[in-house]
Formats: structure tokens, sequence, C-alpha cells
């Protein structure tokens, strides 16, 4: 069975992005924090987006620039099979990119039980809270970003049961982002 796992920067205060949907602040950037995210990145997950995280990255990854600056990230990000949850997308562009118009939840289970990568849900906050809700999130990776937002967008707004998670292995990294991961216990 196929897994699925979130990865998200998240502030102190715990918001994932600010209150005018801004996430430039989670990209507080050193070589170590650079090499962590190329290396975690590589392999064939199946990325997962929203539409919202869908349209900020396909403004970047296919770009010179991306390529330019990140070739390898870009070469990655713009080859990988892509699947965006949207309602009101009418077509999704970006290179190896499925448009699922339904339920995300019954759109997930299906992609659990057939043969295949892993997943990763990037930003996707509605897409996270709701996927949390149902259960079908195996792995969390939050980083942890040292800034206070005061206000924001939580990623498990609308979740409305208590989630048990168990730790599976925590990294600081010099920029002062510190990466936490868990799993749903049993």
């Amino acid at each position: 069975m196929r897994k699925l796992l979130v990865f998200n920067n998240v502030s102190l205060d715990g918001y994932f992005s600010d209150a005018a949907g801004d996430l430039s602040w989670a990209h507080r950037q050193d070589d170590e924090w650079k090499a962590y995210v190329a290396d975690n990145a590589k392999g064939d997950s199946t990325l997962l987006l929203g539409r919202v995280t869908y349209e900020l990255m396909v403004r970047f990854w296919p770009t010179a620039q991306a390529i330019e600056l990140m070739p390898a990230m870009a070469e990655r990000m713009n080859n990988r099979e892509k699947v965006v949850f949207s309602r009101t997308l009418e077509t999704a562009s970006w290179n190896r990119t499925r448009l699922v118009k339904g339920d995300p939840a019954a759109e997930v289970r299906r992609m659990k039980k057939e043969p295949g990568p892993s997943m990763v849900l990037l930003g996707s906050g509605s897409i996270v809270s709701l996927l949390a809700q149902e259960g079908l999130i195996d792995e969390y990776q939050l980083v942890v970003n040292p800034i206070i937002l005061g206000k924001g967008r939580s990623m498990f707004s609308g979740v409305q049961r208590t989630l048990n998670l168990k730790m599976t292995r925590t990294r600081t990294f010099k920029n002062g982002n510190v990466l936490l991961c868990y799993e749903q216990e049993a």
C-alpha cells in the first residue's frame, strides 16, 4: 500500500501561512538546509497539491530562473508526477500533472490501494486538514521555523477529532529550523 506523508513549514506559533497567505518567511536558506531539502526531494514520490499551492509552484518551478538557481530541484519538481485537487481550476498545464475535481479523500484512498511510489502532500492546508480528519496521512514532517507570525492559517483547521501521533525523529538545523516527524499511533 502506498504511503502518504505531509511536508510543511510552520511558524513557532503553529501557522503554515501568514494571514495574507504568504509563505516567504519559510525560506531561511543556508547550505545545510539546502542540502537537506535537495536530498529529501530525491526519489519518485507523487506530489499532491491543492489549488493555491499548485498555482504558487507552477509560477516558479518551470521557469528559467528556477532552472538556473536550483537546476537539480527544478528538474525533480518539473518531472515528477503531480496531482492537483481543485474544484475551480479548468486545466493543470504543468508537466505530468493530473487535475482531480472530485473528493480528495476518495481519490487518495483509491491511490493508496494502487501500486506506485509514496505520495507527498505539500502546503495545501485545507487538503491536509481533510485527509488528517479521514486518517489518511501516514507521516507528518513539520519544519518549525524560528518565527512568530501572530496570526495566519493552521493546516489543521477543521479537524474535529483528536489525532494521536508518535514522534519518529527530529533534527535541528543551523538556520534555526527544527524538523519534527510523526506517525499516526495505531
